[in-house]
């Protein structure tokens, strides 16, 4: 398909979208919250860690800090000792604290709800911020490319660029807005259970005909980036 159209594509793509719908009609974050705050946090602590681990973490440290105001003034090493089953805890704490006293700081306690300001929170960058928006908020102003976002959408050659940010640029290009909100919600779970990383399941995949490398060796690696 190195020669496809763009009509092509983007019918392709939308084919792709159709069918996802179908086989993940109830796609869902999998992080526990109960507001823009926890899963703003709950979405920094889960870079480079299963949503499941992260669960496991959430309720005694929402426990003993509730709100922006109480993690702010949290003790760093008390937030690590809490979180430490988790990878990269160290770095993670400090965003914690840091990003709940931004929000204290900046944003008068509340969460903010723009692309923009969102980012200026310590750990939070634009694949955080898409998903705090889009499942705390409802505004849904990009595609949050993780891993398997990554993986998946170059293994359907719907995209081909080198890193996360570059990769979301391509598909926003690609797919109508009204696409972009369902894709990190089904393609997570896709790519759990049928594209994985290694040995993907492309016997009985419901995007086999479409893809150009089912039945492949393929490992697509996503790169990482700092701020996630």
């Amino acid at each position: 398909m190195s020669r496809e159209s763009k009509q092509a594509r983007l019918e392709r793509a939308l084919e792709i979208c159709a069918r996802m719908d179908d086989a993940y009609p109830r796609a869902a974050c999998a992080l526990t919250y109960t507001s823009p705050f926890e899963l703003t946090i709950a979405v920094l602590l889960s870079a480079q860690t299963t949503d499941v681990a992260v669960n496991k973490v959430t309720p005694r440290l929402f426990s003993r800090w509730p709100t922006p105001l109480d993690l702010a003034n949290a003790e760093v090493g008390e937030v690590e000792e809490v979180i430490r089953t988790i990878g990269f805890y160290h770095t993670k704490a400090r965003n914690c604290v840091g990003c709940a006293r931004v929000i204290v700081d900046e944003y008068g306690g509340e969460v903010p709800s723009t692309m923009e300001e969102l980012q200026t929170l310590p750990g939070v960058g634009r694949k955080t911020a898409n998903v705090v928006l889009t499942e705390g908020f409802g505004i849904v102003e990009g595609i949050a490319v993780d891993t398997h976002v990554f993986r998946i959408t170059h293994r359907l050659h719907l995209a081909s660029a080198a890193t996360p940010a570059q990769t979301e640029r391509e598909l926003l290009a690609l797919l109508p807005r009204e696409n972009w909100g369902a894709v990190n919600r089904q393609f997570v779970l896709f790519g759990r259970e049928v594209c994985t990383a290694r040995s993907p399941h492309c016997t009985g995949c419901p995007l086999s005909d479409l893809c150009p490398s089912a039945g492949r060796d393929v490992n697509v690696q996503a790169r990482t980036q700092r701020r996630s």
